[in-house]
Formats: C-alpha cells, sequence, structure tokens
C-alpha cells in the first residue's frame, strides 16, 4: 500500500478547507500523517492516547523522535541517562504501538551527524533501544552516500532493518544528500519531499522556518517524483510518502496531485464533515 502524508495535521488549508484543522478532521483525507510533536518534548502518554483514538483503523502515524534521541537538543537537562530519555519516549508512544497504528519512528539526524565509527556505534544503540520497533533513519550528512562508503551504509541498514529514508531535498554545493531510492527493509521504507528551494534550506536567519521548505513542485516533478514511488512500492509491503515542503502551504496541494496520478483510492477513512446547507 502507498500511504501519502503531511508533516502535522493542523495546517493543511488546501486539504481540509480550513485553516486550523483536528486530527480527526485531517484524517479524513489521507491515511498518514508524521507527529514531530515528540521531537521538541516527549508528551504525556494520555495525550499519544487521544491521537490514537482520532483516526480510524487503518491509519498510521510516522512519528519523530524526541531530539535527544538523534543527538540533538539537551536531553541532560531533563534526564540522568539515555536509558532514562528512550524509556520515557517509548512509555509515552506505547498507545501509538499497542494500537498497530505505528508506520515507523523517524530518527532524522542533524547534517552534523557524518559517517564516522563513532556515529555508527551511536546507530548500533538505536537498534538495541528500539528493539524491534519499526525506525527510519533520516542522514542528513552526504557523506553516508559517498562512492567510499554507500554500500557499507546500505548492509548496515539492512542487517539492523533500519529504513533508510529516502529524501528529495535541495542538492546544494555543499554535504548534499541526494536522492537515492534504494529500500533497506522489505516490510516498509518512507519517502520524505523537503522540496528543492536551496537558498532556503541554507536560511539561517530568524525567518528561517518560513524558507526553509518554502517549495511547491511543478506537474513534471510530481510525475517524476510519483514514478519513483511507484517503482519503490513494488519492493515493499508498505510505502509511505511524507511532503515536508509547507513553508508556503503547498504539501497538502502536492500530495493530492500525487495520489491523482498514482490513481490511489483511501477507504475506511474518518467521514468528512458535511455543510448543513
Amino acid at each position: 500500500m502507498i500511504r501519502l502524508g503531511l508533516t502535522s495535521f493542523s495546517e493543511h488549508e488546501r486539504l481540509t478547507g480550513k485553516k486550523r484543522s483536528t486530527l480527526y478532521e485531517y484524517a479524513g483525507h489521507l491515511p498518514l500523517v508524521e507527529m514531530d510533536t515528540a521531537y521538541y518534548g516527549i508528551p504525556k502518554q494520555e495525550s499519544v492516547k487521544r491521537w490514537v483514538e482520532s483516526v480510524p483503523a487503518n491509519f498510521k502515524f510516522v512519528v519523530k523522535a524526541y531530539s535527544g534521541i538523534s543527538c540533538q537538543g539537551d536531553w541532560e537537562t531533563y534526564y540522568k541517562n539515555e536509558e532514562e530519555m528512550i524509556q520515557s519516549f517509548l512509555h509515552s508512544m506505547q498507545p501509538i504501538i499497542d494500537s498497530g497504528k505505528l508506520f515507523a519512528f523517524l530518527v532524522q539526524f542533524s547534517a552534523s551527524f557524518g559517517c564516522t565509527k563513532e556515529n555508527v556505534r551511536y546507530l548500533e544503540k538505536i537498534e538495541k533501544w528500539f528493539n524491534g520497533l519499526p525506525v527510519a533513519v533520516e542522514l542528513r550528512n552526504g557523506s553516508w552516500y559517498q562512492a567510499d562508503y554507500i554500500k557499507s551504509t546500505l548492509a548496515f541498514m539492512k542487517e539492523r532493518k533500519f529504513s533508510l529514508v529516502v529524501v528529495d531535498e535541495p542538492q546544494i554545493p555543499i554535504n548534499p544528500v541526494p536522492f537515492f531510492p534504494f529500500a533497506t527493509n522489505q516490510a516498509f521504507i518512507l519517502l520524505r519531499f523537503h522540496g528543492r528551494n536551496a537558498a532556503g534550506w541554507l536560511a539561517n536567519d530568524k525567518e528561517w522556518r518560513k524558507k526553509r521548505t518554502l517549495y511547491r513542485y511543478n506537474s513534471a516533478e510530481i510525475a517524476s517524483l510519483s514514478e519513483a514511488v511507484r517503482k519503490m512500492s513494488l519492493e515493499v509491503k508498505e510505502t509511505g510518502v511524507i511532503f515536508n515542503n509547507n513553508s508556503g502551504g503547498d504539501a497538502a496541494g502536492n500530495a493530492l496531485e500525487m495520489k491523482k496520478v498514482l490513481n490511489l483510492k483511501y477507504e475506511e477513512l474518518n467521514p468528512k464533515q458535511m455543510d448543513l446547507f
């Protein structure tokens, strides 16, 4: 199955017709969402339980792992050690795990996380911590994809049953991560489309959030990406696609365009709210 989804659920007016939507409303249109809330702070288990209760049985979540797990953020302020941090995260996420609605935990590393022995050992810790749960790893440092390392990178991901995230992002001169459509886990694959705004991708001023993913894929680009998605879906049981190009509100429109190109029809979604008149 090919599942199309968006980053967050509340800010996609082109999907729901509302400037601010609930998760229940979002789940009337698409069968997948990426929840980034836990990246910034581990939520209470009761909040996660409400997420699960807001969506239909066939709906799936991509949950972005807490920033401390991906070597970002000051986790030492809140947790005594790494084990306490991961236990707190997994306890919070237990309702999603138990419900069968987890597509994958997304562990997104920063551009500073290069291909080193130290970082390989850290990925081995990730495998141990998540202990058989579906994990998608997004690498934002191009060294993992260099000719000298790519075969080892893919072999490592396969051995650990990680799904190496297939990303589409601006090909900037410094440390670019290529679009590399290769499945490292036959159970599932995750693709994330960030747009191709090179100038915005490099922005580091106060307005960087409004620029980084400010991009709308044109019809030719959607057609090309759709073909890549279709081909990859033949290699795995589940294919998840997340559009993250939403600084200008373009993600929903692009997802709906890809849905049409791939002729996808989703059933068993939440009922859409009907107008009274």
